[in-house]
């Protein structure tokens, strides 16, 4: 390492659901600081959620659908004389959660012709049923690690 690790901020939760991973999720939705839009999306994908999901809560269709998109391996690339080999290396909680929220975010942006509040809601029910663009991108990224198992050696 070669310079200090960077201060964890801690996040507040959310209003609505007490929750941190909610408020995490519209930080990352927001632009330009307008966080009140963001919580407006949010919010409304999970109200669009509770009609499309009515035997379960919003809550718990967004974490199985950000569980099942987390991924759980991922490649760094590190030199090794003068050669840069792809190391699989496993994910944390923390940034697996992060990569989920960020593709879902991506994925949802990507898509045009509705309001955000229900692409956002059709890529985590997407993921909920383990189908999806952010699904096929957890996937891509479990076969590069598999493919590159061969330099597992390399990670320190």
């Amino acid at each position: 390492m070669r310079r200090r690790q960077a201060v964890k901020r801690q996040i507040l939760p959310d209003p609505k659901y007490n929750n941190k991973v909610v408020a995490k999720l519209i930080n990352i939705i927001m632009t330009r600081g307008k966080k009140s839009l963001a919580e407006g999306i949010v919010y409304g994908a999970f109200d669009i959620l509770k009609t499309r999901v009515p035997e379960d809560e919003p809550l718990k269709v967004f974490n199985k659908a950000l569980e099942n998109i987390r991924p759980k391996l991922e490649v760094k690339p590190r030199r090794v004389g003068g050669a840069t080999y792809q190391v699989p290396i496993e994910v944390t909680q923390e940034r697996g959660i992060s990569l989920a929220l960020r593709w879902i975010k991506d994925y949802s942006r990507s898509k045009k012709g509705k309001p955000m509040m229900d692409r956002l809601a059709d890529e985590i029910l997407a993921g909920y049923k383990g189908e999806g663009a952010a699904i096929k991108k957890r996937d891509d990224t479990h076969k590069m690690a598999e493919a590159n198992k061969a330099f597992a050696h390399f990670r320190w």
